[in-house]
C-alpha cells in the first residue's frame, strides 16, 4: 500500500538493565480481560499481584452492571472492596489495572485509591476498553494522585486482547522495566484531508462497531515494522434510527493496517 505521507522509519531502542525495584500489580477485572493483562505484566516482571475484590460483586449481565454503576455515580458512592492482603507501602512501583467505564477507570479503582497511600510511588496505569479511555483515565489518576509519579500507561481494546503479550513486551521494554530491544516509532507526519482510499480504510476499521458512527476528515500516518498506522480525525454523524441522540463531535481514531489483513482501530480519543 502506498503511504499518503513519506515513509517514516522505526528506530530500535535498547533499554538498560533496570534498577532493582519492588513491583506490585493491582487490578480490577469484570470480564477477565484486565486480569489477562495484569497477569502478563506480573509474569514478565516477576512482580507480586493482587486482584481487587468487591464485597458485593457486580452482576455478570452487562446492562445490570451499567445500571448499578450509573446509580452509584448519581448517588456519589463507590462500591466497597475487600481489604488488600498486600502492604502497598513496601513497593516502589505500583501497576494499577482496570476496565474503562464511562470514559475513566471503573468505580472499584476509585474505592481503592481512597483506601491506600501512593505518595512517592511510581504508578503505571493499564486498562482495557471497548474503544478508548486510556488518556482520560490517566488524566483522572494524575488529578487524584498529585503526590505520586504517574508514568505512561498501556491500553488495549477487548477485541484485540490477543495482542497483549507482544504489546506488553514492547511497553515494558520502552518503559525501562525489562532489558531488551524495543521499537520507537517516529511521530506522525502532517495531517491532510483524507482521500477516498484513506476514508475507505477508516470505514473498514470501524465497521461493525456500534459506538462509532463517524466520517473521516483528516489523516496522518507513520510506518510500522509490519504495516502502517493512521491517525484519523473523524466527525461523529447522526445515528440512523436515533435522531434525538446528540453527535459526540470530533474524535481521534488510531487505525493499524498490517499487510494482507483487514484494517483495525486500536483506540479512540475523544
Amino acid at each position: 500500500m502506498v503511504l499518503a505521507i513519506g515513509v517514516l522509519v522505526a528506530i530500535a531502542c535498547s533499554s538498560k538493565k533496570p534498577e532493582k525495584q519492588r513491583v506490585l500489580v493491582l487490578y480490577y477485572s469484570q470480564t477477565s480481560n484486565t486480569k489477562q493483562v495484569a497477569e502478563e505484566i506480573a509474569t514478565r516482571l516477576e512482580a507480586d499481584i493482587e486482584e481487587i475484590v468487591l464485597k458485593n460483586p457486580y452482576d455478570a449481565d452487562f446492562q445490570a452492571t451499567i445500571a448499578r454503576s450509573m446509580k452509584e455515580r448519581e448517588e456519589g458512592v463507590t462500591p466497597e472492596i475487600e481489604p488488600l492482603k498486600t502492604d502497598v507501602s513496601q513497593y516502589d512501583v505500583v501497576f494499577i489495572g482496570y476496565p474503562i467505564w464511562f470514559g475513566t477507570y471503573a468505580p472499584p479503582i476509585a474505592t481503592l485509591l481512597d483506601s491506600i497511600d501512593l505518595t512517592g510511588k511510581k504508578v503505571v496505569p493499564f486498562c482495557t476498553f471497548g474503544s478508548g479511555g486510556l488518556e482520560s483515565s490517566v488524566r483522572d489518576l494524575t488529578e487524584k494522585l498529585p503526590n505520586a509519579e504517574i508514568l505512561p500507561g498501556y491500553g488495549v481494546r477487548a477485541a484485540r486482547i490477543k495482542a497483549v503479550p507482544e504489546e506488553i513486551d514492547q511497553f515494558l521494554k520502552a518503559g525501562g522495566f525489562v532489558e531488551g530491544e524495543c521499537v520507537k516509532l517516529e511521530d506522525f507526519g502532517e495531517a491532510h484531508d483524507a482521500s477516498e482510499e484513506e476514508a475507505a480504510i477508516f470505514d473498514a476499521a470501524v465497521d461493525g462497531y456500534p459506538m462509532i458512527h463517524a466520517k473521516a476528515k483528516t489523516v496522518a500516518s507513520r510506518a510500522l515494522p509490519n504495516g502502517t498506522e493512521y491517525l484519523f480525525t473523524a466527525e461523529d454523524l447522526p445515528r440512523e434510527g436515533a435522531p434525538a441522540m446528540p453527535a459526540m463531535g470530533e474524535m481521534k481514531v488510531y487505525v493499524t493496517v498490517v499487510e494482507g489483513e483487514t484494517p483495525v482501530f486500536t483506540r479512540v480519543v475523544r
